[in-house]
């Protein structure tokens, strides 16, 4: 538990109010393949970004507005905003989370799980015809210039949210000059396509296993925020993609807590870890499901 008497104190060097920062939801995917072990896929943040510049992250951003319009509904399988909203204890509009992270796979990686009107199993973007189509696609969403949801509905798909599994929940702490509420989900590399950073947002991308992730987090090779390495950190046991889908649809909810006067991962901790019960448990906000094996 925080002891400080005046928060607020520690942001007085700051050049805006701190406490007066929107806090915007956000969505983000840990995206998993067997290669031929687990691997996760990270996208290295442009340095030019306003937010975490250079640093390595899962796809992910901000939740748009019309990652929740009226027609999304229509176009998703698997779950409702009802469904949606109660798997993220809110009260609605649970299924913009869901929407966002689909979109931000599809911007920042390229990958879209989404299957055809009638057909079974996700789309397959490898044949050149398509992958090139999708490309362009993929371009225009980015520039802005044609919605997400126009394309699902041009291409008569369907987006796929039984493929992706809700993981996590993590707030940014008061005093960046940018706070997200980013719902964590994970989901497995869907077959006949192929991950590529955009070259904007992100201008790298690289499978790698999670020991090693974090090994080069230490080593400051691959920086990464808290939530990125204490989502990583929960992979750690997983031997496959299988597995970690596996884990990621039945966890219970552990709330993580900080170890101060430590730097690194090491000062993220989860119930039962040694320290947990003293740890600071206000300066960072996150609720992590992904299950620990037991």
């Amino acid at each position: 538990m925080s002891t400080d008497p005046n928060p607020a104190s520690r942001y007085a060097h700051l050049d805006f109010d701190a406490e007066t920062v929107p806090v915007r939801p956000a969505a983000t995917v840990m995206i998993v393949d067997d290669r031929p072990d687990l691997h996760v896929l990270m996208l290295k943040r442009n340095a030019r970004s306003t937010f975490v510049g250079d640093m390595w992250v899962y796809p992910g951003g901000a939740v748009d507005p019309d990652d929740g319009h009226g027609r999304v509904e229509a176009l998703c399988t698997g779950e409702n905003d009802v469904s949606a909203s109660r798997a993220l204890d809110i009260e609605a509009d649970g299924l913009a989370y869901w929407v966002a992270a689909l979109r931000e796979m599809f911007e920042e990686a390229g990958v879209l799980l989404a299957h055809r009107v009638g057909e079974r199993g996700l789309i397959d973007l490898s044949a050149p015809a398509v992958e090139a189509r999708f490309s362009v696609y993929r371009d225009e969403v980015n520039q802005g210039s044609t919605p997400f949801m126009d394309v699902i509905e041009a291409e008569q798909l369907r987006l796929e949210l039984t493929d992706m599994h809700y993981v996590g929940h993590w707030r940014t702490p008061v005093g960046p000059p940018r706070r997200y509420d980013t719902r964590f989900f994970l989901a497995a590399m869907p077959a006949g396509q192929t991950p590529l950073h955009d070259n904007d947002e992100a201008v790298h991308h690289a499978w790698v296993r999670p020991a090693d992730a974090l090994a080069m987090n230490r080593s400051h090779e691959m920086v990464m925020m808290t939530p990125t390495v204490a989502m990583m950190k929960r992979l750690l046991p997983w031997r496959s993609a299988a597995e970690a889908v596996k884990a990621a649809s039945g966890g219970e909810v552990e709330e993580v807590r900080i170890l101060t006067g430590i730097d690194g991962p090491d000062r993220i901790v989860f119930p039962g870890d040694p320290g947990y019960d003293t740890a600071d448990d206000q300066s960072e906000f996150g609720r992590v499901t992904l299950a620990r094996p037991s």
